[in-house]
């Protein structure tokens, strides 16, 4: 019995994160734990359970998506990583403007994601993709720039692909 309660209380964090992200998403920092428990299915106090405070699920959404990035690094290359990384920053616009109003600073999460870059960059050098004097604190600028650009409003799918278009020209060897 005491498994199947971890896998149930395992399904509901999955649940809950996914309407998080979604409330979020439609809401932006509005978006209450009520509407979470709604989307997910689930009661406010199973919410509660799992995240204590909404800064919590804030903060879990968060490093669910860098988890995602780190492990994407793994089997990306340099261009469809930096490509994942703009998008995941469109996607989580909302929560980091939440985490923001809420005093969160999340660069310190984001700069663990240079040790995935510098690997990718590393790769895409010695297979002769990317030019040799491009230093990994050049990428994790243009990637940063990037990715708050795609944090804003205005940004569009067609301004995603032109700016990472010019982006990869002046990576690529």
């Amino acid at each position: 019995m005491p498994g199947e309660l971890r896998a149930d209380a395992q399904r509901n964090r999955v649940a809950i994160l996914a309407a998080a992200t979604e409330a979020f998403a439609a809401h932006g920092p509005k978006a209450t734990t009520e509407q979470v428990a709604a989307k997910a299915g689930v009661a406010v106090g199973t919410v509660f359970r799992h995240f204590p405070t909404k800064d919590d699920l804030l903060a879990a959404i968060m490093k669910q998506s860098l988890q995602r990035l780190v492990e994407l690094a793994a089997e990306a290359d340099l261009f469809e990583f930096i490509t994942a990384v703009v998008d995941e920053a469109a996607s989580t616009r909302m929560v980091v403007e939440a985490l923001s109003q809420q005093g969160i600073d999340i660069a310190d999460a984001l700069r663990g994601l240079q040790n995935a870059t510098a690997v990718l960059l590393d790769r895409a050098q010695h297979n002769g993709t990317v030019r040799v004097d491009v230093r990994i604190d050049e990428v994790m600028a243009l990637l940063t720039a990037t990715a708050q650009g795609a944090q804003q409003s205005a940004w569009s799918p067609d301004l995603r692909l032109r700016t990472l278009r010019i982006v990869f020209a002046g990576l690529a060897r």
